[in-house]
């Protein structure tokens, strides 16, 4: 059959049921469509309550949260912010837009996330340089969980404060803890593409009441308390309206059916795709750990398999499924040319060996099949 006679088979898209449209009729009927109301104060409940944080400030993006958290760490013009370089642009962008700059440190091999050895080389190197990272950065890529208590350890040992984002890894947790949880500021994305969405949105956790409330204060232009508009600060337009927390409200009804859901498709990929040379699945969760397996992710070894993931991608759009190649280091990035760095060599080899398969939460047996076929019809043809 021709890739038109089959309905597209989308990466990772939005999973949405009833639970959602209640809130939202109930925001329209009540006239609480503008940025504030009751699902947003209820959404940052919810929030709080599933990652244990005291405070939720729901935003615009997760970009913007990143962005806020790393300006209440102290972040400005000058600072350096350690970085992995295996994630996605969003992550460093907003040390950009604060004047500071960026150091991208390597990942390790199993979790593909934040390499504690290269961390540590990096802080050592600053501290010798007489100029500690302002803060790091620290991502769950994913979902899948870092090497959680060494680079805590790390960061405790230099002084330097951390900013987690969980973008991908809201339902994943370390040691029974929720990601998110672990960082002086917690950063969730709810762009369409995540485990859970409000069509565009994100939030930042944090345990300090003065931050949150910074947060909410620098969130809608940072207006002072007068009668009239007064601004004594920058400010952003950045504050999720009620209307979307409203679909937040509904997804955090489905979050812990959506975890299983993921990883059952992981778990599928794994048993129908072992047979193939040159085929694994990664990344490996550590100790203690439990990913919500966001994506499914697999990798070909050139020594085994003279297919290229991008000849499979290419492969797959023939039979139109959509996959997607796995995060380009931002150390390879043009914006990031000038940028220091640590490492680099792990998260390349990923790089350039990795893709990542449709993991949709709604995805059925059939879709599967139909992933899995293309697949061997590639690598292993009869």
């Amino acid at each position: 059959m021709r890739s038109q006679d089959y309905d597209r088979l989308f990466l990772s898209p939005p999973h949405l049921g009833r639970h959602e449209l209640n809130y939202v009729s109930k925001a329209i009927e009540d006239n609480w469509v503008a940025p504030v109301g009751p699902n947003l104060d209820g959404f940052e409940r919810d929030i709080c309550e599933f990652t244990g944080a005291w405070y939720c400030v729901a935003l615009t993006s997760g970009t913007a949260a990143i962005h806020l958290g790393l300006r209440l760490l102290g972040v400005g013009p000058g600072d350096e912010v350690l970085c992995p370089s295996f994630t996605f642009v969003a992550t460093a962008n907003p040390i950009l837009y604060l004047g500071a700059t960026p150091v991208f440190i390597d990942s390790e091999a199993e979790t593909w996330n934040l390499c504690p050895e290269r961390l540590r080389e990096a802080l050592e190197a600053r501290k010798h340089q007489n100029r500690l990272p302002k803060a790091l950065i620290i991502v769950h890529l994913y979902g899948m969980p870092c090497r959680l208590r060494e680079i805590l350890a790390l960061a405790a040992e230099f002084g330097v404060p951390i900013l987690e984002d969980a973008a991908e890894a809201l339902g994943s947790r370390y040691e029974g803890q929720p990601l998110g949880s672990f960082g002086d500021v917690g950063v969730f994305s709810f762009n369409g593409n995540k485990i859970l969405t409000t069509s565009g949105g994100g939030a930042l956790v944090t345990n300090s009441a003065e931050w949150a409330r910074k947060a909410r204060f620098w969130a809608t232009q940072a207006k002072d308390d007068a009668p009239y508009y007064q601004h004594s600060e920058l400010g952003y337009n950045y504050r999720l309206s009620n209307v979307l927390a409203g679909i937040g409200r509904g997804q955090m009804e489905l979050l812990e059916d959506r975890v299983k859901k993921r990883r059952e498709i992981y778990a599928w990929y794994r048993q129908h795709l072992a047979a193939i040379p040159g085929l694994s699945f990664g990344p490996i969760e550590p100790a203690g750990s439990h990913s919500n397996r966001w994506l499914t992710c697999l990798l070909l070894n050139p020594i085994e398999t003279a297919i290229t993931p991008e000849q499979l991608r290419l492969h797959l759009e023939t039979h139109n499924i959509e996959s997607r190649p796995l995060w380009k280091p931002l150390h390879l990035q043009p914006l990031f040319a000038t940028v220091p760095s640590y490492g680099g060599e792990v998260c390349t080899h990923l790089f350039t060996r990795g893709l990542c398969l449709p993991s949709g939460s709604a995805m059925t047996e059939v879709d599967l099949q139909r992933v899995a076929g293309a697949i061997h019809d590639l690598l292993m043809p009869k």
